[in-house]
């Protein structure tokens, strides 16, 4: 039986423990506080499509409970996990994959990126500080993940599915591994759309490309996506930051198979919906800013690409973080992406 344990049993996190265990699969979770208390007590909840189903899964907020694991998909937010890479340490065994579900780019991403510059095979500064993960991990324990399903935990122990559910997979060097095939059948067999992609990238920059642009303007604004597309102000603001992140992503390689007119008109037709960033701010929680915003300005800035929108607008989202409480300023991360 293959051994999947999630690390961060969140919204997302317990999504994909469902479907793994509906799978088959021997899952467990790295839980904390009363959501981990709720699931050891009563099992794990998952209300979708009208449904409640109550799932019984291991759970601690000790990894070495768990032992060496298959796979280690890790669900928590990206800027979270340099910190405590080596709690990671007892579920990992010599074969052991690692599958980053989080937003914006991952630690991996030039690890046989082949993009014929001088990021090819480094790490992130923005979201792996002292390249964290690339040490303690090893890149060539990754795999891919772009998540699209929104889900949310209304109280402790229960996860409530929103929409989506797709999870596209894919192998750093875009081959079709025996272990990618493995996950994406598990993720099918549990409800799930999976699909294998051998050019995972350009998946993952399409998504930031609505990341960078909506998650900031609505965290300044507290505006919804609809509010953003019925303000033409607005929506030209999010047009000239998509333009530079598609400047940054091309000189690295990846393809943009719709126009930023199409991308803008779909992420505004969801009526009502917040950005995560913009609901960190109205929970109280740290702000993901640096997987979404600054590892773009940090390519800028390595490939000499000017970003004046980018560099404005994330300036601002990150004195707002600071002044909440909700994002620590770092000196050295400062002078890395608005350098000039």
């Amino acid at each position: 039986m293959t051994k999947v344990c999630i690390y961060g049993a969140g919204a997302i996190g317990g999504l994909m423990a469902a479907a793994l265990s509906e799978a088959g699969a021997d899952v467990s979770l790295v839980a904390r506080g009363p959501h981990l208390a709720a699931i050891q007590d009563k099992g794990m909840i998952l209300r979708k499509d009208g449904q409640e189903t109550t799932y019984k899964i291991k759970a601690s907020d000790n990894p070495a409970d768990l032992g060496q694991q298959d796979y280690v998909i890790v669900t928590l937010k990206a800027h979270s996990v340099p910190a405590i890479v080596d709690q990671f340490t007892p579920l990992l065994g010599p074969e052991t994959a690692i599958v980053p579900a989080v937003n914006g780019l991952p630690w991996w991403y030039f690890y046989k990126a082949d993009t014929g510059t001088v990021l090819d095979d480094n790490p992130l500064e923005t979201v792996d500080p002292g390249a964290a993960q690339w040490k303690a991990f090893g890149p060539q324990r990754a795999i891919g993940c772009v998540v699209y399903p929104a889900a949310d935990v209304p109280e402790p122990g229960v996860i409530e599915h929103k929409y989506g559910n797709r999870f596209s997979l894919g192998e750093p060097d875009g081959s079709q591994s025996e272990r990618l095939e493995r996950l994406s059948n598990l993720f099918i067999k549990g409800g799930l759309k999976a699909p294998r992609k051998g050019r995972l990238r350009d998946e993952l920059w399409i998504k930031l490309w609505g990341n960078c642009s909506f998650n900031p303007v609505s965290a300044l604004t507290g505006a919804s996506l609809d509010q953003i597309g019925a303000n033409a102000a607005c929506t030209d603001v999010v047009r000239r930051m998509m333009l530079e992140c598609k400047a940054v992503g091309e000189a690295v390689g990846a393809r943009f198979a719709v126009d930023v007119e199409r991308r803008i008109e779909g992420g505004t037709e969801i009526i009502g919906h917040k950005p995560s960033t913009r609901q960190d701010v109205e929970k109280g929680r740290p702000m993901e800013l640096d997987a979404l915003t600054s590892t773009v300005l940090e390519l800028a800035r390595k490939l000499d690409i000017p970003t004046p929108t980018l560099d404005a607008v994330a300036a601002l989202v990150r004195m707002q973080g600071s002044v909440l409480g909700l994002y620590q300023h770092n000196e050295a991360l400062e002078s890395l992406i608005f350098k000039r």
